[in-house]
């Protein structure tokens, strides 16, 4: 009767270790996320990543010819997908930064407009990044305007580190909007041996912190951005770190109901 009676705890209690032992090792899991931005501005490199195998998230710029087609096929892929916000930046064409872009000049409510208008532009979007905006990302108004958008629409933020200056890690914090900050930018030139070498930085960045985030680009550099991520693989494979869209980078605390980095 005793040996019945242990065997009954055991079963009762198998379940309980084998379920924290698994989420054990989830925590330990070490996660990359490689955002690539420009997607609905230029479609040169589009297919290389959106009909490839890597778990990109997909950043989508609005008001453009082609944000409500790449976002569609992105989430239609199983691709995450978030806006790629443009905003002003201390030094560039103007031209860059394509239609409604966030600017210095902008009131707090005109920005609210603005990116509440570029929510409708981009579907399925679940975060946002800032495309440029190294001038724009320092202003406290601007920023805080973003911010209170992301909180109403339950979208994550990454500052794209354009930078070091950047409000967005301060206020989203005081606001309790989920915020994760870029590490690595991939292709800077149009290069895939530095795409690799990039590569190589991110793996190293993971290992150190448990989970990093890369930007590469679609565009003048999107094909050898994809063939420099592509030759990469095997490297995170060896090193077992899972390429993730950027939301499973986030752990969340169900008890305070957000987003802890």
């Amino acid at each position: 009767m005793k040996k019945f009676v242990i065997f009954l705890l055991l079963l009762l209690v198998l379940p309980i270790n084998t379920k924290v032992i698994a989420k054990e090792s989830e925590a330990k899991q070490l996660k990359a996320a490689i955002i690539i931005d420009d997607f609905g501005g230029c479609i040169k490199g589009a297919s290389d990543f959106l009909e490839g195998d890597v778990p990109i998230t997909a950043a989508v710029m609005p008001f453009t010819d082609n944000s409500k087609k790449h976002a569609e096929l992105a989430h239609k892929n199983g691709f995450e997908v978030m806006i790629h916000l443009p905003m002003e930046p201390k030094r560039g064409k103007r031209s860059w930064l394509g239609p409604k872009p966030i600017t210095a000049d902008l009131s707090p409510k005109q920005v609210r407009e603005r990116v509440l208008e570029a929510v409708k532009s981009v579907p399925y979007a679940v975060g946002l990044n800032n495309h440029m905006g190294s001038l724009a990302v320092e202003n406290e108004k601007i920023v805080r305007a973003i911010v209170e958008v992301a909180k109403e629409k339950n979208l994550y933020i990454v500052d794209s580190g354009t930078s070091s200056k950047s409000k967005f890690p301060e206020i989203a914090a005081e606001m309790g909007v989920p915020l994760l900050k870029n590490d690595v930018f991939l292709d800077d030139i149009t290069s895939s041996a530095h795409v690799r070498k990039q590569m190589n930085l991110l793996v190293k960045k993971t290992e150190l912190k448990r989970k990093a985030i890369a930007i590469g680009h679609v565009g003048v550099t999107g094909k050898v951005c994809s063939n420099g991520i592509l030759q990469s693989m095997d490297e995170f494979k060896k090193k077992n770190i899972k390429i993730v869209p950027v939301s499973q980078l986030f752990d969340y605390q169900l008890i305070e109901k957000k987003f802890i980095p």
